[in-house]
């Protein structure tokens, strides 16, 4: 997690494409209409990541405080200071539980402010 961590904290998303699982379950742990499920490794990049792309400028930030791992569980939390295309600015605090098998990601829960989430980009267009 370590690499991949540092990989988003330089901006590049291939450690963490390279470590999730095909059939890897990503949940975003909101309530209402910002509570998610990406089902496989597609969707993940493609969904979840394909719309990171739309809705923060380029070059975001990711700072790590602090990875805890246990062995099969790995928890990160990390905050993004990012800006939108229209230039407010985005900046949330993480936490991921991830459950690690095989040297993959098979499972992530991700929390987050849902609330400034909401704020921020409307109604979830995923929902």
């Amino acid at each position: 997690m370590r690499e991949v961590m540092d990989g988003m904290a330089a901006g590049n998303q291939q450690p963490l494409f390279d470590a999730l699982a095909e059939d890897v379950t990503w949940r975003w742990m909101g309530v209402e209409k910002w509570s998610h499920t990406f089902r496989g490794k597609a969707e993940v990049q493609g969904g979840l990541f394909g719309s990171v792309a739309e809705t923060l400028e380029p070059g975001f930030s990711v700072q790590v405080h602090r990875i805890l791992d246990a062995g099969e569980h790995v928890v990160v939390e990390h905050s993004g200071r990012n800006r939108t295309p229209d230039g407010r600015e985005y900046n949330n605090n993480y936490c991921w539980v991830v459950r690690v098998e095989g040297g993959l990601i098979r499972e992530l829960r991700e929390y987050m402010d849902t609330r400034l989430v909401g704020e921020t980009f409307g109604d979830d267009q995923l929902a």
